[in-house]
């Protein structure tokens, strides 16, 4: 499956957690909403009647905004999107935030350049995760088929993503108690470490 993963040309990205150091307050957002504490937040507001829904939503831009302006570039990230860009790989980004603060968040890890913004799809764009929508309408835009793919993030959702859209999945987390080992094809700490072993 290491084999498979290197040699993939088009490659999805979970953006916070990810590609940034994980900077929201999920429970600090959730109780400014009135949310349930560990709720799904976008699957909770939308469950909720209007106008109530399009007020939660409001705010949960304004908590997004607020984060955005917050996030530093995870470990090795420039040099991991740039490995793969100088190889010639496809990047995209599937993200349960808004489009605009996903681009805003590349502009701000200063990795804006390697993304095609018509490949930077937000909860507006797709089927929120762990929907596969996203994933597939990518590798449809990109003419590509799920064995050249591989989807990379650092939670459940992600790695369920990739195994609905029959792509391979990279896990990135050094924390020993978040692990879904029946989701994951590779696992690896940083993407300093996915550079390595992609460069071997």
């Amino acid at each position: 499956m290491i084999e498979t993963i290197c040699q993939a040309g088009y490659w999805v990205f979970d953006l916070d957690g990810t590609l940034t150091h994980p900077v929201h307050d999920f429970e600090r957002i959730r109780s400014e909403l009135g949310l349930p504490a560990g709720c799904d937040i976008l699957a909770t507001i939308a469950d909720r009647p209007e106008p109530e829904r399009q007020a939660l939503n409001y705010q949960l831009d304004q908590w997004e905004y607020f984060y955005a302006d917050q996030v530093q570039p995870a470990i090795g990230v420039n040099e991991c999107l740039e490995f793969l860009g100088s190889k010639g790989c496809l990047l995209g980004i599937l993200t349960r935030n808004k489009r605009e603060v996903a681009l805003h968040c590349l502009e701000v890890i200063g990795v804006s350049h390697l993304f095609n913004p018509a490949a930077v799809l937000g909860r507006d764009d797709a089927q929120a995760k762990p929907d596969p929508h996203g994933v597939r309408l990518l590798l449809e835009r990109w003419q590509a088929r799920p064995e050249q793919a591989v989807m990379v993030g650092d939670f459940r959702y992600d790695l369920e993503v990739g195994r609905a859209a029959g792509v391979a999945t990279v896990h990135v987390d050094a924390r020993c108690d978040r692990q879904w080992p029946e989701l994951t094809d590779l696992r690896v700490g940083t993407l300093s470490e996915l550079h390595q072993l992609l460069r071997a």
